[in-house]
């Protein structure tokens, strides 16, 4: 178009910053950016003091946290749970090996004068019915003496029943060997270490193979001694059910348990069994000097082999004593 100016040489207006009204701020004027304020600027410092603002609210500590303290503490308790069990084995297994040389046993030349007249297996079915009648007595004991359990004393009468029933297992086991004819060597510390050996492992000693003889303790031995405690605990738990329902269970258990474990250490030993006319004259089994009294450990096991009496029999002493005015 004619007198028009070409655009690169048009001005254009400096436009300025709105200064807001002429006549300053105004009080409670909105900001359309910051909101409205009573001092014409939005202020960056936090709001104290405020009725007209949301009462702060204190955020709970995240539920993952927690979960993974509870979580600390169960498997610290588990842990320290562990090593008391552990520490427990390892001192009954400890006490059954004390046990194990003050066993009594009788030779064959003893056995055969007591029951004249039976040949090997009747002699071995008259030890199996004795062992299972003695254990089902210890069994039946420690669930009369549980009739009212008292939480501290059940370890110490699961000890008791165990220590009793082991007592007289290693018993029939070293009986059995004698009457099978299949005596294992060496002294009467070597000889029950055997037993234990064979007690521990559900099976019976033949002296000519290496693997199931062992005279001297070892920690496998113990391992596996440890382990047989622990599954005979817990077989034994139900022993403990109050109202003398638990002297039937533990009576019933003990001699099945007994003539199953005997039935397996005769199985083995019929394979090596040497017959009576074949047997090369053995010396006489010594006794212990400090031996057993098998009668007492099924007429009163816990007064035997508990480290202390039942909080029952504790409170019926102390009740006996006051009526009798000590």
């Amino acid at each position: 178009m004619t007198g028009s100016t070409p655009p690169w040489k048009r001005r254009f207006s400096k436009r300025k910053a709105d200064e807001g009204p002429i006549d300053g701020p105004q009080d409670g004027a909105r900001d359309d950016e910051r909101g409205s304020t009573s001092t014409g600027a939005a202020s960056l410092e936090p709001a104290a003091d405020r009725s007209d603002l949301p009462a702060s609210v204190d955020v709970p500590a995240p539920v993952a946290r927690t979960a993974g303290t509870l979580r600390e503490r169960a498997m610290d308790s588990a842990r320290k749970g562990s090593v008391r069990a552990r520490a427990g084995l390892a001192h009954l297994a400890d006490r059954i090996i004390e046990l194990a040389p003050r066993v009594p046993v009788r030779d064959l030349a003893t056995l055969r004068r007591q029951f004249p007249g039976l040949g090997p297996e009747e002699l071995a079915d008259k030890l199996v019915a004795g062992a299972a009648k003695a254990t089902a007595t210890v069994g039946a004991g420690i669930g009369a003496a549980a009739m009212l359990p008292v939480p501290p004393a059940m370890p110490t009468e699961l000890a008791a029943e165990i220590t009793g029933v082991a007592a007289i297992e290693l018993k029939l086991i070293a009986e059995l060997h004698e009457v099978y004819g299949v005596r294992p060597p060496g002294n009467i510390k070597q000889r029950s270490t055997a037993y234990l050996h064979s007690w521990s492992g559900e099976r019976g000693i033949d002296a000519n193979k290496p693997s199931t003889l062992s005279t001297a303790l070892n920690s496998r031995m113990k391992r596996d001694l440890r382990q047989r405690i622990m599954k005979r605990m817990v077989r034994s738990m139900p022993n403990l059910v109050p109202f003398l329902i638990g002297a039937a269970v533990g009576a019933a258990m003990n001699r099945s348990e007994t003539r199953k474990l005997a039935a397996r250490i005769r199985e083995d030993l019929r394979r090596i069994q040497v017959p009576w006319e074949a047997l090369e004259p053995l010396p006489a089994l010594e006794r212990p000097a400090d031996a057993l009294e098998m009668g007492e450990i099924t007429d009163d096991p816990l007064g035997r082999f508990g480290d202390e009496k039942p909080e029952s029999e504790k409170h019926h002493e102390k009740r006996d004593k006051r009526d009798d005015g000590h």
